[in-house]
């Protein structure tokens, strides 16, 4: 069986267009809403950068987003790159009750089949939010990797499903899914870097300012977490503006300098990962990331 690469580069597209907007800050500004259709230009722009280096893509497209620009979405599909499941209205699953999450996949998912007749193996939260019972979902819709999991920075784990977190008692681990979690975190996306949101996001940095941190993080990495994923996610409506474009490609430059280091489709990375790290290994490898070994209460609190 092949070894993985030194390092995997997934460099994942977050399309959230207009319902960015709309649903995650809630506005009713038709010039703030208008920010969301930088994705068309964006997109184009980003489309041309990733063909120019051979990079096949994950781009996460909310139902919303299909059904607004259903061309777009069908050229990224046409040029070989995968769509995850990404809402349907870039929700915060903590809004719904467990029926309300499952009717929001479900919207999600026809409107990306609708258009491109796509079922999606990914599925990633939007804004990387989830209640407790979002992998319930996730488990129950079929998704073979979930793109939202901060528990690690480079490295994938297998994902729990049926944590709970009470406020009186100690932490209780689920049960072990099959899903697959791909790291992400808030250093490695754009829009906290870059973005501005009266009193929620002050952005606006230089790009030089993502190039340090993203290159930092890059260079660790490849040095110390051989066979990792290096997930970077940018939106078209943020990284498309041209000083952040350019940066951005330095750092695909710098990438593609590296030995052994392959640009992949999220679900790529997932096969590759998952050949050779079966669960029941992966479990005994790394048990506190599995939830073994915990103490579910302290002696006074069991009847």
């Amino acid at each position: 069986m092949a070894a993985l690469p030194r390092l995997t580069f997934c460099l994942t597209i977050g399309l959230d267009a207009l319902s960015l907007w709309v649903t995650s800050f809630k506005s009713t500004n038709a010039s703030m809403i208008s920010r969301g259709e930088m994705d068309i230009t964006g997109t184009h722009r980003v489309l041309e950068l990733m063909d120019r280096y051979g990079i096949k893509s994950t781009f996460l497209v909310p139902g919303h987003t299909a059904l607004a620009y259903p061309d777009l979405i069908r050229r990224i599909v046409d040029q070989g790159h995968e769509l995850a499941y990404h809402g349907w209205m870039h929700e915060d699953a903590r809004d719904f009750d467990v029926a309300g999450q499952r009717l929001v996949i479900e919207r999600g998912l026809e409107a990306l089949d609708h258009v491109a007749g796509v079922r999606p193996r990914g599925h990633v939260a939007p804004a990387w939010n989830m209640s407790e019972h979002t992998m319930d979902l996730v488990e129950e819709f079929g998704f073979d990797f979930d793109g939202s999991r901060m528990s690690t920075d480079f490295m994938p784990v297998y994902v729990r499903k049926g944590d709970r977190w009470p406020t009186d008692g100690a932490f209780q681990f689920g049960e072990l899914t099959d899903v697959v979690g791909i790291p992400v975190a808030w250093p490695m996306d754009d829009v906290p870097i870059f973005e501005f949101v009266w009193g929620e996001i002050s952005g606006l940095a230089p790009a030089s300012a993502a190039e340090e941190m993203w290159t930092g993080e890059f260079d660790y990495a490849y040095k110390h977490c051989p066979g990792g994923v290096f997930n970077l996610t940018v939106h078209p409506q943020v990284i498309g503006r041209g000083p952040r474009l350019e940066m951005l490609e330095r750092l695909i430059g710098r990438a593609s300098e590296a030995g052994d280091v392959v640009f992949q489709r999220q679900s790529d990375y997932v096969d590759a990962w998952r050949a050779l790290n079966p669960r029941g290994e992966w479990r005994s490898r790394n048990p506190e990331l599995a939830g073994d070994g915990s103490i579910a209460a302290l002696p006074s609190m069991v009847d």
